[in-house]
């Protein structure tokens, strides 16, 4: 059957051919816009071959080209550059991306490759591609739909503050609705227009003033990069923002300095309890005390072990199953240290300090042969990694958690020794041995609890430094002898006397390393020690005893 010669539309009779030369018409345009998908491409291809030019130039072109082409490799492929993954081939000009899982892809399709060509080797950066290169991140991710990344990629424009991002800075100002996106989103604007060479006095000293809200060591930098060449007005501006930031920085200081020692302080505490308790009731000079807090540490190690080994699943938990363990290890070792030496050894503190010293040697010796002289790997539960800013301040959850849980230690010892049976026990031989002796109480078995006791503390102790520190047979050695300073300042046998004094050479000790050092920060200590102790031999609170007073 032959086509009509003619249609009919809206009643009107229409030559075939029109239709025909219609329907030519649309397929030409739109085999244009097949043809014309790879010149529009074609920018963005020419951009991604100039990395194989290994020219700083092209390569700051380049990432300028595909940080605005929109395309959907444009992050891909300036990420893969920042981080060393993205190489070039100068002969072919082919330019691919090693992802994260070690698969090679094309940079410019995104078509997954078998291998780098031959003569393929990793574009270079020098410092100004860098910072290149983290604005054209922050630009790129400016837009994400996690809060998270779009407050990272505004704190990398302020690092920058590239005039070019300010017009996507302003869009995406206008419509963000996060508070504390807003916020990072205003500060970058704010560094933007601080450098830019035409913004008007009035822009440069509303973003002083948003630099200054800032506070930190990011907004003193960027005031005092500000060249010679500012207008008075502003230049006077930035000048007292600065100094106002120089003076709230050194306040934050000074209590970073406080926390970093009440943080020491807290390790002193719960390391000296126990000495504590064993010096104050039984007056044995322990110098394997150490050697408990690392048996607690190693406890803790086999604990994680097992539970990576066998449950891994348990691991959030390994710490609180880890500080009964310790405590019974520990304690249970004590017991027997106390029966089978201490006990001979009692009223000759020196042979004690000498036999103390050598079981140290062994324990380590034991330590080493068991697990070996290097140190052992304990994890961070999830509950006690990272950290959060408060103020200028860092505060991480490791630190935060110790020195909870050692008040909550001090607490229920407290509490022991007041309201048990062999508290109130362990008070009366502190106070007056024979006359605890002469009412019936059986003064052995209180200096094998005792000494049973705050070995056990030192072992739960050894849980918690082995979240700050390393677990090795020489862990106890680190903290012994400012454990006996602690003692010997707060007060012999005192716990309130241990709590002050640990907590107060813990921040002199942080406020003085700044100024003289580590090692001579600690020796002024000592010296301080040493010439307190000639006006108060007792300590900061001495127990009052009729066996002590006499």
């Amino acid at each position: 059957m032959s086509p009509p010669s003619f249609y009919f539309c809206r009643g009107r009779k229409v030559p075939a051919n029109v239709f025909e030369r219609l329907r030519a018409l649309v397929l030409s345009i739109f085999l244009i816009a097949a043809l014309a998908v790879p010149a529009l491409a074609g920018p963005f291809e020419d951009a991604v071959a100039k990395f194989a030019n290994d020219e700083f130039s092209d390569t700051d072109e380049a990432i300028g080209t595909i940080a605005t082409s929109g395309n959907p490799l444009a992050f891909t492929i300036i990420s893969a550059l920042q981080d060393g993954r993205l190489a070039a081939d100068p002969e072919s000009k082919k330019v691919f991306i090693t992802q994260p899982d070690g698969k090679i892809v094309d940079a410019a399709t995104g078509v997954a490759v078998a291998k780098l060509s031959d003569g393929a080797a990793a574009v270079r950066l020098n410092n100004k591609l860098r910072r290149v290169v983290e604005a054209a991140l922050g630009g790129l991710t400016l837009l994400s739909p996690d809060v998270a990344k779009r407050i990272a990629a505004a704190q990398s424009v302020l690092k920058t503050h590239d005039e070019t991002m300010l017009p996507v800075i302003d869009g995406v100002l206008a419509k963000e609705t996060n508070k504390a996106a807003k916020l990072a989103f205003a500060e970058a604007r704010a560094a933007i227009l601080l450098y830019k060479a035409d913004a008007t006095d009035v822009e440069k000293l509303e973003a002083i003033a948003t630099i200054k809200a800032r506070g930190d060591q990011e907004a003193l930098a960027l005031l005092t990069g500000l060249g010679g060449d500012q207008p008075a007005l502003v230049a006077q501006a930035a000048a007292g923002a600065t100094a106002s930031i120089q003076s709230n920085l050194a306040l934050w200081s000074m209590v970073q300095n406080a926390w970093y020692g009440l943080s020491l302080g807290s390790v002193l505490l719960l390391a000296a309890i126990g000495l504590a308790i064993t010096f104050g009731v039984m007056g044995v000079i322990n110098m394997a005390h150490g050697e408990m807090v690392m048996i607690g540490a190693y406890t803790t190690f086999v604990v994680q072990e097992t539970i990576r080994t066998s449950y891994p699943g348990l691991f959030d938990y390994s710490l609180l199953m880890a500080v009964p363990l310790a405590f019974i290890v520990a304690g249970g070792l004590g017991v027997v240290i106390e029966r089978s030496i201490i006990r001979f050894l009692y009223g000759r503190p020196l042979e004690t300090l000498l036999a103390t010293w050598g079981l140290s040697l062994v324990l380590q010796q034991a330590v080493r042969t068991a697990f070996g002289p290097t140190n052992r790997e304990v994890g961070n539960p999830s509950w006690m990694s990272g950290a959060f800013e408060l103020g200028q301040i860092t505060i991480t959850y490791n630190r935060l958690w110790i020195l909870c849980f050692t008040l909550a230690v001090f607490a229920i010892l407290l509490a022991m020794l007041r309201y048990s049976a062999i508290g109130l026990e362990m008070r009366a031989v502190t106070q007056n041995r024979r006359m605890a002796a002469s009412m019936g109480i059986a003064t052995s078995r209180v200096d094998a609890l005792t000494f049973g006791l705050g070995s056990g503390i030192a072992g739960i102790a050894g849980v918690a430094l082995s979240q700050i520190d390393n677990v090795s047979p020489n862990l106890g050695q680190s903290y012994i002898i400012d454990s006996f300073m602690v003692v010997v300042f707060g007060g012999v046998g005192n716990l309130w006397g241990t709590l002050v004094g640990a907590f107060t050479l813990g921040i002199a000790n942080k406020f003085l390393e700044p100024v003289a050092g580590a090692v001579l920060g600690k020796i002024a200590i000592l010296v301080l020690i040493i010439l307190f102790i000639q006006k108060r031999p007792r300590g900061l609170f001495a127990l009052k005893g009729r066996a002590i007073e006499a």
